[in-house]
């Protein structure tokens, strides 16, 4: 990023499942930043953020937060209302993305691959499958595979599901439940209005959860993927009008499942998540460090197209 050295506040931590995460994802960012030359403030956010966003008076905020309130359009709204230049997506495109029904809703009509399923309340899966088995359950708005739970007939959730038994309906009041598609995980990233490369995600767990994502070899990384190229190009086209069609802004990534038997029609697009990890494990500067970008420029993009939108808005 050519031009004057910024001002930097990076919004970090928070309170939500994913601070580990969001400060890995923070610091990062700060430290990219400083060893470019930028003035950085880190903020670990608290409930008193927005005063001490107001007496930080950065150029741009660097949002790292991830899952709420920092990822739902609450922390956006503010710092619309205060007027502040911010990276990533809008309140809009926050509050949409973040709920996994309403991305369905925005997203399906215009011919975007998803999976069926709906919102179940846990009394219902108490008394019966809410859907044929296997099935999977999630939190309607959480990110990093936080709660997720795959129903099989032969696991030991119970038939129907035991309230006793860990999962996802001891923390939730309502959850989406949707038919488990068998196949590959598959994940795509955009950055401003490029869809970038597929990484193929191999997994050591049952399933690309919380752990197999942030805890180092739990996963292997294939990017690109070696996958069909009709495949391949779906995966972007989707990520990419999927990103449209929400309003985001900055850098998006699309999770996919692939049935590899059943070809281009088995992709499924399963979420849009709208501030993506920023870690050393993370599927954004992987997928920008093998198209030549490295680290410090992927951090230094986000922050010129904040910039730039702002401006064109004002």
């Amino acid at each position: 990023m050519t031009g004057p050295k910024l001002h930097v506040a990076v919004l970090m931590g928070g309170w939500s499942n994913e601070r580990p995460v969001s400060l890995m994802s923070g610091n990062g960012v700060a430290d990219a930043l400083e060893a470019r030359g930028h003035r950085v403030t880190r903020i670990d956010m608290g409930r008193d953020v927005a005063q001490v966003l107001a007496q930080t008076a950065p150029d741009v905020v660097f949002n790292a937060l991830h899952g709420t309130p920092g990822e739902d359009g609450t922390v956006q709204g503010m710092m619309d209302l205060m007027g502040l230049t911010y990276t990533h997506s809008g309140l809009a495109a926050s509050v949409i993305a973040i709920d996994k029904e309403l991305t369905k809703q925005a997203l399906v009509p215009h011919g975007i691959p998803m999976p069926g399923g709906r919102v179940v309340r846990v009394s219902e899966i108490y008394r019966h499958d809410p859907l044929p088995r296997p099935y999977v359950l999630k939190p309607v708005n959480e990110g990093s595979s936080v709660g997720v739970a795959i129903v099989t007939d032969g696991g030991n959730y119970g038939n129907p599901i035991a309230p006793s038994v860990p999962g996802p309906w001891q923390q939730f009041d309502t959850l989406l439940a949707e038919p488990f598609i068998r196949g590959r995980e598959l994940t795509t990233a955009v950055l401003g209005d490029r869809a970038l490369l597929v990484t193929e995600l191999k997994t050591k767990s049952e399933f690309y959860d919380f752990d197999a994502k942030y805890t180092d070899g739990m996963t292997d990384h294939i990017c690109p993927a070696d996958i069909p190229e009709d495949v391949a190009e779906a995966c972007r086209d989707i990520a990419l009008r999927a990103h449209r069609l929400l309003g985001c802004r900055g850098t998006s990534r699309s999770d996919f499942r692939w049935d590899d038997e059943r070809g281009i029609d088995g992709l499924f697009l399963l979420e849009v998540n709208t501030q993506p990890g920023m870690t050393p494990l993370s599927l954004v500067p992987e997928q920008a460090r093998a198209l030549g970008m490295d680290y410090g420029e992927l951090v230094e993009a986000i922050i010129a197209e904040a910039l730039t939108q702002t401006k064109e808005a004002r």
